[in-house]
């Protein structure tokens, strides 16, 4: 498993880093072909609980099955723990609900991630009454990989999104999953004119 820690706003020492690959190494037991996880780690202060650290884990499976997981705690340590144990309950949940099935695999392509790109808005030195105007913050770009639905639905709740972006494996169009607010999910299917 490639591990890579980054944090945004201080450094993890050496033994930090050796805490977080031996709990993130024995999510290995639980789930075979864990390809690679990234750990960003972010420490914060707050009004109320003082110094905080924030740990967000991206596991990616070799059948390109995203898991992801965020916790924090006053203690770097107690935050890794906590999600650890988070990460292995979604394997748990993984496994059993689709390979005790003893569903057939389907073969598919490798999902490439890339990091995202940041774009940064420069603010204006004079200041109007006017609200500023929309601008994008965050871009993603990902490879999408047909799949049904089902493996959709699964996917977006093992990433703790509203909404999910997928090419449908029977009509091979790109289709929207999202959840509606009574917890039940849409589908948006674009039509071309």
């Amino acid at each position: 498993m490639e591990l890579t820690v980054k944090s945004r706003n201080g450094k993890i020492t050496e033994r930090q880093r050796q805490h977080i690959d031996e709990k993130l190494s024995k999510l290995a037991r639980y789930m075979d072909g864990i390809t690679s996880a990234t750990v960003e780690v972010h420490t914060e202060m707050q009004r109320n609980a003082g110094e905080m650290h924030r740990v967000q884990v991206t596991l990616v499976g070799e059948h390109g099955v995203y898991l992801r997981a965020e916790e924090q705690a006053p203690d770097l340590y107690t935050a890794v723990d906590a999600v650890q144990e988070v990460l292995q309950r979604q394997i748990t949940r993984y496994k059993e609900k689709y390979w005790r099935r003893g569903r057939p695999r389907r073969p598919v392509e490798p999902v490439v991630v890339t990091e995202p790109q940041v774009a940064v808005a420069e603010p204006e030195a004079p200041v109007s009454e006017e609200p500023p105007a929309p601008a994008v913050i965050r871009t993603k770009q990902f490879k999408l990989r047909p799949m049904f639905t089902e493996d959709a639905i699964e996917q977006m709740e093992l990433l703790g999104h509203n909404f999910f972006v997928f090419q449908d494996a029977e009509t091979l169009r790109i289709c929207v999953l999202y959840r509606r607010r009574d917890g039940a999910y849409g589908l948006i299917v674009p039509e071309t004119a």
